[in-house]
């Protein structure tokens, strides 16, 4: 039985319930104020115990209004009950979950009070995602180099007898057309060298995520039209990971940059940190994660890029070259983590009922060190 204490802290059973990793909350009263929830459920909701602790249900996660009253009105039952994918839209972030929702009332207590335990749906679906992902990278990485090869050699060869027939020739209106070959073929090789991305393993060091984070920053405000804001929310607690900070910098600066081509002269760019404790990148988990987010209020990403946003010459812009997020997800991959997007497009956020698209761009990077 859950102990008679208000935080449920330093308690054997409470011990217990944080090595769970399904998400447990303890609620009570007909307003289904939270009397203890464990850190799993922390991460589910994304709300720490700290701000979710006395509030309600209701208040701190989108559950599903209906599904709410049912608990309400069953906080006397004697048996558990069981609902099956409860939409689940916790505030921050862009996107509804689906969870499996047991309520186990407690008997012997002044008010009624249930024990609920959520289970993600979406899990399996979301790791199956990742792990697609991480596959589709390994590919556009062969493809590139081996691309790459192909057209380095030629190039080479044909930039260097455009500059050998320009000594030949004596009409400088002649050698105007040779310095057109020489510079273009300049701009071909400065394509192929960012299609491949840095050849050089990751220097590994200490790295504060948040110096990263306000580093890039500092150069998108460069760059940011007049009428956008950024915004932070950092998480202080994120500690020091083993990384390559220039690595880091120029995938979050790839990300960063395609947010504010997203909004154009208005809107918001947002980037928030925090952690995700027993999660899983790919097949395989982790101790602790930090969630590195970056986030827009621009038009969204039309539904038929996203499965391909992260291929090579994808882009959503006719003037982009469609580089950057693979770049970023390379970069990311080689510490261990990897890059999700969720979006809204305008058209489907009016048809929901709010008022503006969101686009998220979430880096993944497990805290584990040792990586190579």
């Amino acid at each position: 039985m859950i102990p008679e204490t208000d935080d449920y802290g330093g308690t054997a059973a409470a011990e217990l319930l944080e090595t769970l990793v399904g998400a447990i909350l303890v609620v009570e009263g007909g307003e289904l104020r939270v009397r203890y929830l464990n850190t799993a459920a922390e991460d589910l909701i994304r709300l720490s115990r700290r701000r979710a602790l006395g509030q309600t249900l209701a208040s701190i996660a989108g559950f599903d209004p209906d599904w709410l009253n049912h608990v309400a009105a069953n906080l006397d039952a004697d048996a558990t009950f069981t609902a099956r994918e409860v939409t689940l839209a916790p505030h921050d972030t862009s996107s509804a979950r689906q969870v499996d929702a047991s309520v186990t009332p407690l008997a012997g207590r002044e008010a009624a009070t249930v024990v609920i335990e959520l289970t993600p749906v979406d899990r399996h679906l979301r790791i199956a995602r990742e792990e697609g992902l991480r596959t589709q990278e390994l590919a556009n990485r062969r493809l590139l180099r081996g691309v790459a090869h192909e057209i380095r050699n030629p190039l080479a060869g044909l930039r260097g007898a455009a500059q050998l027939l320009a000594r030949e020739l004596e009409d400088a209106g002649q050698r105007e057309y040779t310095d057109v070959i020489v510079r273009e073929a300049d701009r071909l090789r400065g394509l192929v060298d960012r299609m491949v991305g840095p050849v050089q393993p990751p220097a590994f060091a200490r790295v504060n995520i948040h110096r990263v984070t306000e580093h890039v920053l500092h150069l998108l405000r460069g760059e940011a039209g007049a009428g956008v804001t950024l915004r932070t929310e950092y998480d202080p607690s994120i500690p020091d990971l083993q990384a390559d900070a220039d690595q880091l910098i120029q995938a979050l600066l790839n990300l960063g940059r395609n947010a504010l081509q997203a909004v154009g002269d208005q809107g918001r760019v947002s980037v928030r940190t925090s952690t995700r404790r027993r999660f899983t990148i790919g097949h395989v988990q982790h101790r602790l994660v930090a969630c590195i987010e970056i986030a827009d209020d621009g038009p969204g990403v039309p539904p038929d890029l996203l499965d391909s946003l992260f291929q090579p010459m994808v882009s959503g812009r006719a003037e982009g070259t469609g580089l950057g997020l693979t770049i970023a997800q390379s970069l990311v991959s080689r510490h261990g983590g990897l890059i999700e997007c969720e979006s809204v497009t305008t058209t489907e956020r009016s048809a929901a009922g709010k008022a503006e698209p969101r686009t998220v761009f979430r880096v993944l990077l497990p805290l584990e060190t040792g990586h190579d």
